[in-house]
């Protein structure tokens, strides 16, 4: 698709209204949003468990009430990332990213405070209040990728959108390690981690609000009216937007499938414990935040089609070799392969997998901010994410229901491994820009 020089002049002046500074602004507050949702993550459901048991629910039930308490954060990031993105860019990016992290700030104290309730109805009900509000709250990762792509040229969008993905790996890392300590600072009480997401949730509203500039003039773009499901097909018939979104879906909805089942992998095979368990996610945080730094000089010298073909490869190996590892533990061969135990080859084969996904997700939002007018980032990425929350609801609950269905527990990983096929075949379609 052609972008006239008039509407990007139009829509936002890179250099002119975005300075250098606002990348490291997005960065910072993408880092601090994401470690008040990875303080949570790990701690909810052994919090929500014992309060569904009381109210005399059947296990099934427990675990179903988890999950919904897992997946109504994805489902309101998949109805509301669009929306964002698509007022994002009539209103200007600053207000949006504001109204998210005040949002969070007050969710996620309402998540504290749901969990001092002794009445279970009340307790459950309020947590999940907060799991919809954060996710409301949240849907804003497609209005950051949109600051990046106002803040960047074409020729450096790749590496503008990395900063993303690190964020994510940084946040994801810190974030059980903080509630471990934080916790233990709060003398281990319930409401101890809803007011650590708060906390920091208010110091990102607060550099936000102090130090970042707006990157697009508001009311420079053409959207007109808000989003619908009229809109939603209008972006993703776009040329390659579609294809791009496709890929990005199946990508997430294969990567689910390992993160909803390495918690009951790693229980289920290795008798890891609850701590050991905090430092297999930083371990997994980590990668993705290195490997999302080696992405960025690689992005200067080859182009997205070829770095995001790479990281879909690299998924497939990854992905297979966990379900390699799951299979010679489900066979009783706990001894050493090629010199490693099969722990050893877990963690390996978790960070082929990670780093491959980490050189797709920036791969995939360059492609489509470069493929998209500049009226429309907004909107445009906001889909893109929509879409990838889809995946996350999706993934984890298909993998959920594989892991349990053969004694092997590979059926999540093969399946992984057959939709990165498909999204291998999509990507030779790719054009770049």
């Amino acid at each position: 698709m052609s972008q006239p020089a008039s509407t990007d002049r139009d829509a936002s002046s890179p250099g002119e209204l975005a300075p250098r500074s606002a990348l490291a602004v997005v960065f910072l507050t993408v880092f601090i949003d994401l470690l008040g949702f990875g303080i949570v993550l790990p701690v909810m459901p052994r919090q929500a468990e014992p309060l569904l048991e009381q109210m005399g629910l059947q296990p099934w039930a427990v675990g179903t009430m988890i999950g919904v308490l897992f997946s109504v954060f994805s489902l309101m990031q998949f109805v509301f990332s669009p929306f964002w993105g698509r007022v994002s860019d009539r209103v200007g990016r600053r207000p949006i990213l504001l109204l998210s992290l005040s949002g969070s700030v007050v969710f996620y104290a309402l998540y504290g405070y749901a969990v001092t309730f002794t009445t279970p109805v009340w307790a459950i009900g309020l947590m999940l209040a907060s799991r919809i509000g954060a996710g409301i709250a949240g849907a804003s990762v497609g209005t950051a990728a949109a600051v990046i792509a106002d803040c960047t040229p074409p020729e450096k969008r790749a590496r503008g959108m990395a900063l993303i993905g690190i964020a994510f790996g940084a946040g994801f890392t810190l974030g059980p390690l903080i509630a471990y300590f934080g916790l233990a600072v709060f003398d281990q009480q319930p409401w101890g981690v809803g007011a650590l997401a708060s906390l920091l949730s208010l110091v990102a509203l607060c550099l936000a609000a102090t130090v970042f500039r707006e990157t697009r003039r508001p009311g420079g773009g053409k959207a007109k009216g808000f989003f619908g499901p009229g809109r939603m097909l209008s972006v993703l018939r776009m040329p390659q937007v579609g294809l791009l979104v496709l890929t990005y879906f199946l990508s997430i909805f294969a990567f689910a499938n390992f993160e909803a089942t390495l918690a009951r992998l790693t229980e289920q095979a290795f008798a890891m414990t609850d701590d050991q368990n905090f430092l297999v996610f930083a371990f997994i945080g980590a990668v993705l935040m290195f490997a999302g730094g080696g992405y960025r000089p690689l992005a200067s010298r080859l182009p997205e089609t070829r770095l995001l073909a790479a990281g879909v490869v690299m998924m497939m190996v990854g992905l297979a070799g966990i379900g390699a590892v799951a299979w010679g533990a489900s066979h009783g061969d706990a001894g050493a392969m090629g010199g490693l135990s099969l722990p050893s080859w877990l963690y390996l084969a978790a960070a082929v997998a990670v780093t491959g996904f980490a050189f797709v997700n920036p791969s995939v939002s360059a492609l489509l901010s470069k493929h998209a007018d500049p009226s429309n980032q907004g909107e445009v990425l906001g889909v893109n994410q929509a879409f990838a929350s889809l995946g996350r609801i999706l993934g984890p609950f298909m993998g959920s229901v594989l892991f349990s269905l053969h004694d092997s527990r590979t059926l999540p990983f093969a399946t992984a491994v057959g939709v990165l096929c498909v999204v291998a075949l999509l990507t030779s379609r790719l054009k770049n820009r």
